[in-house]
């Protein structure tokens, strides 16, 4: 597997960016313990115009900073103050959009990705490019995705609740290697 050291990876159109995080694998060694997890599910979340998104109407808050980032910004928020959540930001500075990382084969469910990967807090804000703590790996594989709207987001307006935003690995044939650090 080859790490993903190239910010121009993430800079690049956010939907562009979700369905190429599938099949993707997210490394992590925090608090010493090292977790390697194969992308299976992601959701685009399109900026200022989209309803759903945390920039949604140029909303620029200490929370949402991370979003007008470059890419490849990492993006961490407590969720209903019980779960952290993951997303890299997508495109260039001051285009505040982001992909959710919303499963992990493993790991259904972005809460349950993201305790998995021990993602916590700590991480907001870094690059996820020459990142110690924090990588993605590409097997070189091609997957296999579908698309369906968005999950939890019932407050958007109707057409970016209904927006088939979310990717999902259609088929999972490798499993991730031992010494993926090395790599």
């Amino acid at each position: 597997m080859k790490k993903i050291d190239n910010l121009d990876f993430f800079r690049v159109d956010t939907k562009t960016l979700a369905q190429n995080l599938i099949g993707k694998w997210i490394y992590t060694c925090i608090g010493g313990v090292e977790v390697c997890a194969q992308i299976c599910e992601t959701e685009a979340y399109l900026g200022i115009e989209d309803s759903a998104c945390h920039s949604y109407q140029n909303k620029r808050t200490a929370r949402t900073e991370p979003m007008w980032q470059d890419g490849g910004t990492i993006y961490v928020y407590l969720c209903y103050g019980l779960h952290y959540l993951f997303n890299i930001v997508s495109k260039n500075v001051g285009e505040p959009e982001a992909v959710l990382i919303r499963g992990v084969v493993g790991a259904e469910g972005p809460a349950r990705a993201t305790k998995l990967l021990n993602i916590t807090k700590e991480l907001n804000g870094q690059k996820i490019v020459g990142n110690p703590l924090i990588y993605l790996l590409d097997d070189g594989e091609k997957y296999s995705y579908t698309t369906a709207p968005r999950v939890g987001i019932d407050y958007a307006k109707p057409k970016d609740k209904n927006a088939k935003l979310r990717y999902i690995l259609i088929k999972n044939t490798k499993k991730c290697e031992k010494n993926a650090k090395k790599h």
